[in-house]
Formats: structure tokens, C-alpha cells, sequence
């Protein structure tokens, strides 16, 4: 969809474990921030869509996370939308929010995602990515794996799916070997992945890991599931991250000294019939935007394994299908490449608390576009593509959002 909004404000806290914070806190720290970076109070809000994924599991809040968080800040009466599509969450609601104030409904929009996914009982955590399936159906995530088992010529581990790790890493591990196969990936090439994305996590004070890794290291560090170590998974986390979206008429009224425009942002949902769920839905949002590929300064893209890394640079358009090993041998998608791709670390480094990640990724794209990164700044970023999805129908992602913002001078 064509997007005429702006991004006035933008806050987060630091991913990571923040089991004495309650989810709440950790929501109205996010928000507290954006509305302090785009010059606004509370009462300039004129609704909220408040994304949260895994509170009813984890936590036990159900049903009205974001009308809790927001109470706490004093912030009531204005439509809240509680926003729930697997790690898709809060980029659907960025999605929303955007269309919402490209319709003229809303002139200030407050856009929130925020997670708890650490807990003492870690049966918790796993429930949580469990559900991301069609439940109700006769083999549930068994027949999903098998399927996918199938495809990669492999056996599923069924006795440790799900419980002694996130079953998505088995979804991660089978995709990847189906790769290996086809195309002639190297697990050195996935390694690579988590290489780079933790050079650039050690340059973001907000990422839950900040210590550089090499790609001996990554190979070297426990395995978690053939062909993926720890590092190549990502953690769960906990955190928050919040973004201000005004109308084009309430932008200029506040006069943006730089201004971040929404161009387009493409929410779709998995069917099992086209496999490339995540090539049609940047297909729409290139095409609503007016750009391609080959005009885009920085990517933050969904790696929530080192494999989804790779697999997502060629049905985004970054490359050729098979071909997106080669990006990580040339350092194409490294800070200083050609396409730097996750300089905010990406889920690997930064973290995945699941409500959470779609709006840190918006953050870091809005925050580069404005030249306020530091030392991971991309030099003369002027377009920026966010790219996030989760759960699993069939065999396809149930969520997908693809959103791209740009520079206005």
C-alpha cells in the first residue's frame, strides 16, 4: 500500500533480560522516549495500535496489554488497538498506524511493540512459539516439520522440536540444509552472517549482545541444531521500541528539521499456495513506493536465524536466488558494502523479543535516514527497507510486512 506519513519521534530501550521490569514499564520507557523525540505530550496522541505478542502466554496479560501500558503513563480515553500477528506484530501495527493517518483519520498516531519473553519457567517461552501454528489441525507443528523434512530430503528430531529449543529452529535447520543442497551454501557462508551482524551489534549500545564474533567462533560455539550454532539462532529477549506517526499536514505544521516519510508498506499473510510469500509482499511494496531494489541505502531485515538471513537477500531482490551467500563473501551487506543489511545487529545480535522486533527495526531505519547513529552510521542513507514475518501456515510465513521509508531533504 502507498503510505503518505511521517515518523516524528522515535524511542527504545536496550534488548535484553529484564525480568524485574514489568512489561508494562519496559512499554512506557519506549513511548516516553518517542514522544520526547518528536517535541509531543500525551495529549497529542490521537490513537495507539500497541503491539504485543506473547503476554497472554508468558506474563498472563490478555486482551488489553496496550491499555495497561498506556494507563500507566496517563494516557487513556483515545483508541487503542491491541496489535497480535506472530513476529510480525508491531510492524503490522506501524502498518496500520500508517494507513490510519494516509487516510485522514488521524493526524498523531503512537505506534508501541514490547515483549517479556525471559521467565523462570522457560516452558513459557517455548508455549509462546508453539502457538504460531495452526493449532487446531490434526498433526499441528508435526506435519508442518515433516513437510518441510521432506522437501530437504532430511528426518525431523521430534524428540527435542519444541523442548529443548524453539521449534522454529528445526524450521531454520531444514530450510537451510534445502539451501546447502540447491544452491551450494556453506555453513562458512552462514557463520558469516552472524559474523557481521555482531560487528555491527558491538556498535549499538542498545543490542543485547555487543561482543564481536569471528566466524571460527561462530562455528566453533555449541550446537544448537545442524547446521546451526547458538549464535546463528536468535535469543529471545525482552524489550520495547516506539515510533510517533504524523499526517503530512501535522508534519509540516511541526516543521521536521528531518523529516522521515513512509512510502509504502506491504502487510500480507501466508496462503501455501505462492511459496514466495516474502517476494510478493516486497514486490508490493516496491512497486507502491516507486522504487527498487537497486535504490535502497540499508536493510533491516528478519534474521532470526543466520539461514533467514541469506534466504531473505534473494526473494527481497538484493540478489539472484541462490545467490545470497555470495553477498556475505564480498561483504556487500557488510557497514562500509554496497547494501549494508542489520547495522543495528540485526535479531542475531540485538535481540528478538517478538513484539518488539518490527518497531526496533523501523527505529534504526528512521534514526539512520537522519544520520544520528554514530559509529554504525550508513554514509548518505537515503532509503530504507524494513522486513519482518513469522509464524508458519503451511509452508509459508503466516505474517509478512515489508515497509520503506526515505530521506526528505
Amino acid at each position: 500500500m502507498k503510505m503518505n506519513a511521517y515518523i516524528a519521534g522515535v524511542g527504545m530501550t536496550r534488548f535484553g533480560k529484564h525480568l524485574e521490569t514489568p512489561l508494562k514499564s519496559l512499554a512506557g520507557a519506549a513511548v516516553k522516549e518517542a514522544l520526547a523525540d518528536a517535541g509531543l505530550v500525551n495529549g497529542d496522541i490521537q490513537a495507539a495500535y500497541m503491539g504485543n505478542a506473547a503476554g497472554g502466554v508468558v506474563q498472563g496479560q490478555e486482551m488489553i496489554s496496550g491499555q495497561v501500558a498506556l494507563r500507566e503513563l496517563g494516557i487513556g480515553k483515545i483508541p487503542v488497538v491491541n496489535v497480535e500477528n506472530a513476529c510480525a506484530t508491531s510492524s503490522t501495527a506501524f502498518n496500520q498506524a500508517c494507513a490510519m493517518v494516509t487516510a485522514g483519520f488521524y493526524d498523531v498516531v503512537l505506534v508501541c511493540g514490547f515483549e517479556k519473553l525471559f521467565h523462570e519457567d522457560k516452558a513459557r517461552t517455548f508455549a509462546a512459539f508453539d502457538g504460531a501454528v495452526d493449532t487446531e489441525q490434526a498433526d499441528g507443528m508435526t506435519g508442518a516439520l515433516q513437510a518441510l523434512a521432506d522437501l530437504a530430503g532430511e528426518e525431523v528430531d521430534f524428540a527435542n522440536a519444541g523442548k529443548t529449543r524453539s521449534v522454529f529452529m528445526d524450521i531454520y535447520s531444514l530450510m537451510a540444509i534445502a539451501h546447502m543442497k540447491d544452491y551450494g551454501t556453506t555453513v562458512e557462508q552462514f557463520a558469516g552472517v552472524t559474523a557481521k551482524n555482531s560487528y555491527h551489534g558491538s556498535l549499538n549500545p542498545r543490542a543485547q549482545f555487543q561482543q564481536e564474533m569471528t566466524i571460527g567462533e561462530v562455528l566453533e560455539s555449541r550446537e544448537i541444531i545442524y547446521p546451526l550454532t547458538l549464535p546463528m539462532c536468535s535469543p529471545i529477549g525482552d524489550g520495547a521500541a516506539a515510533l510517533v506517526v504524523v499526517s503530512e499536514r501535522k508534519a509540516k505544521q511541526m516543521g521536521l528539521s528531518k523529516p522521515v516519510r513512509v512510502l509504502s508498506s506491504a502487510l500480507v499473510s501466508g496462503w501455501d499456495k505462492d511459496p514466495d510469500v516474502g517476494a510478493y509482499a516486497a514486490g508490493l511494496a516496491y512497486a507502491a513506493a516507486g522504487v527498487g531494489p537497486q535504490d535502497l541505502s540499508l536493510v533491516e531485515l528478519h534474521d532470526a536465524s543466520a539461514p533467514s538471513e541469506i534466504v531473505a537477500y534473494e526473494y527481497l531482490g538484493l540478489c539472484a536466488k541462490g545467490e545470497g551467500g555470495r553477498l556475505i563473501d564480498e561483504g556487500t551487506t557488510r557497514l562500509g558494502g554496497k547494501l549494508p543489511v542489520n547495522v543495528s545487529g540485526g535479531l542475531l545480535r540485538k535481540g528478538h523479543p517478538i513484539g518488539a522486533s518490527g518497531t526496533a527495526q523501523l527505529v534504526e531505519i528512521t534514526e539512520q535516514l537522519q544520520g544520528r547513529c554514530g559509529s554504525r552510521q550508513v554514509e548518505n542513507a537515503r532509503i530504507g527497507l524494513a522486513h519482518n514475518g513469522g509464524g508458519m501456515i503451511g509452508l509459508d510465513a503466516a505474517a509478512t510486512v515489508v515497509s520503506i521509508l526515505a530521506r526528505e531533504d
